[in-house]
């Protein structure tokens, strides 16, 4: 099935420039900000330019340079989180309805400076 990308959704509207946003980091190919309702002390979303809608389309679509540029910036950004190696953090990459994704972009949500607690609960 073929990814059908919603240029109207929250994400390409701040990567146009249309919504502002707390920016932590920028590239070329990856931006990352702060989170509007933060989860934890430090949640930072990072979303890659272009017009991906999940991880599978992004790791399928992406050409090399988009997918190092944004494995990089994820680090990066925890590089300057400082919490790699450190206390250690949560990644999480939410997809499709059954995994609960409220913006059909790619995103991590790096979430760190407390404890998480058990990923999932039955």
């Amino acid at each position: 099935m073929p990814y059908a990308y919603d240029d109207q959704n929250i994400f390409a509207k701040i990567l146009r420039g249309e919504i502002p946003n707390n920016t932590v980091l920028e590239t070329d190919h990856s931006l990352a900000f702060r989170d509007i309702a933060p989860q934890a002390p430090d949640h930072v979303l990072v979303i890659p330019k272009g017009p991906y809608m999940s991880y599978d389309h992004f790791a399928t679509a992406a050409s090399d340079a988009e997918i190092v540029d944004y494995t990089r910036a994820v680090g990066k950004v925890c590089e300057m989180l400082g919490v790699a190696p450190g206390n250690g953090f949560r990644l999480i990459a939410n997809a499709g309805e059954h995994g609960v994704q409220e913006v059909p972009h790619l995103h991590v949500h790096i979430l760190a400076g407390k404890n998480m607690g058990p990923m999932v609960s039955v």
